[in-house]
């Protein structure tokens, strides 16, 4: 069975094609600059392995549309194509932002599902306008292929209620469904299976916790195999610091820095998510580019990277205490958490006392697929999973369509 992955933004959109037997990843791509003057199309056949193949195509793509027909005509192009024709697709997975509570699994995709996703909006603005965009882009190039919607929400919805209710006036909940949701649900999701699957553990016996760390970053505490707590909350914007978003921080800032500054709601939440974090404390948010920083004695860069280790430990701390203490293991991923030794040496600093101790050699070694960083004697093991969202798209998408 092949399945057909789209994650659509507002000018991007991009794509996997999985044939589900063997999880093999058929090819992979993204069309870019959507709207504007050229489009760029990055199209890879079989991505990450030694066959792996790269194309390239400019044009204008005045909507999603064109820049998915392209990707069309590339699937089942005679010399380079992986299919023969459209219609071996069996299905499209496409990741969602958020559901509210009205969704909370993976859903086929019709009128309701669609004026859900419409509705939510406006806790997602930037994400779910596009990803209802990519999926009527699909049902128009694709119509008798069926869709599935899979949300970003999905794990969080796990939470317990004390875990995701605001200590507010409990009537903004009832109205408004104010209330954590936590994000980056399809990769928690898929770690905590792929980290029961590593340590031999049944998914439902699994007590973890999950450190999505990247650009956006965010955690997870798994209880049985399910999410006891998450650290986003009503938008992505809760939680650690991040490469443009400040996280967590005392809510009285917000109107006095409006207050102060003469801000809108508007600019004070632009300040908040596209200004912050890594990039308002020291003007960059890759992390390679902090530590060479670093490196060259920027106080502001080292500073930012301290805050960054100790708002994950702070987390980390909560965490481990919420599984009293009984941990099968921490779990780095995503871009950073799997490609920086640093940061993960920082989080894990001081620790020991708790069983947690890092092999040092192995935590700056770089291998692929998932391992163990900790030393033999240590009580709670540390790994390194990377993430695969797309897959779990997928698997979601084959798991809605076989019932």
């Amino acid at each position: 069975m092949k399945i057909l992955v789209i994650n659509a933004g507002s000018s991007s959109c991009k794509y996997q094609l999985l044939e589900m037997d063997t999880h093999a990843v058929l090819c992979s791509g993204i069309a870019e600059r959507i709207g504007q003057d050229e489009g760029r199309l990055t199209h890879k056949i079989a991505p990450d392995t030694d066959k792996e193949e790269k194309l390239v195509r400019t044009a204008h793509f005045p909507t999603h549309v064109q820049a998915m027909e392209l990707v069309i005509s590339l699937l089942v192009d005679a010399e380079k194509g992986v299919i023969k024709d459209k219609s071996e697709i069996a299905g499209i997975g496409h990741r969602v932002l958020h559901g509210g509570e009205a969704v909370s699994d993976p859903v086929l995709v019709d009128e309701r599902v669609k004026e859900i996703v419409r509705e939510c909006s406006v806790l997602g603005p930037l994400h779910n306008p596009a990803n209802l965009m990519g999926i009527e882009v699909a049902e128009k190039l694709f119509p008798n292929v069926p869709n599935v919607g899979v949300f970003d929400t999905e794990f969080g919805m796990g939470m317990p209620k004390e875990a995701f209710m605001y200590a507010l006036p409990y009537e903004l909940y009832e109205e408004l469904r104010i209330r954590r949701y936590g994000f980056h649900g399809t990769s928690h999701k898929y770690i905590a299976g792929a980290t029961a699957k590593y340590l031999g553990k049944p998914l439902g016996e699994l007590r973890s916790i999950t450190m999505h760390l990247g650009n956006g970053s965010s955690m997870s505490c798994v209880k049985n195999g399910k999410c006891l707590d998450t650290s986003m909350g009503l938008t992505p914007l809760e939680g650690l610091i991040m490469g443009t978003r400040c996280g967590s921080i005392d809510p009285a800032i917000v109107p006095f820095v409006m207050d102060k500054k003469g801000l809108t709601p508007e600019q004070v939440d632009t300040l908040m998510n596209k200004q912050s974090g890594l990039l308002g404390l020291c003007g960059y948010t890759d992390m390679r580019d902090v530590h060479a920083e670093v490196e060259k004695g920027n106080d502001r860069a080292a500073l930012a990277l301290k805050m960054l280790t100790r708002s994950i430990k702070k987390t980390l701390g909560s965490y481990y205490f919420l599984l009293d203490g009984n941990v099968d293991a921490l779990v780095f991923t995503a871009g950073i958490g799997e490609n920086d030794d640093i940061v993960r040496a920082g989080v894990c600093a001081g620790l020991e006392h708790m069983g947690i101790k890092i092999d040092a050699k192995e935590n700056s070694t770089r291998k692929p697929g998932a391992r163990t960083i900790s030393t033999p004697d240590s009580t709670v093991p540390v790994l390194i999973i990377p993430t695969n969202e797309e897959l779990q798209i997928a698997m979601a998408t084959v798991e809605v369509l076989s019932k």
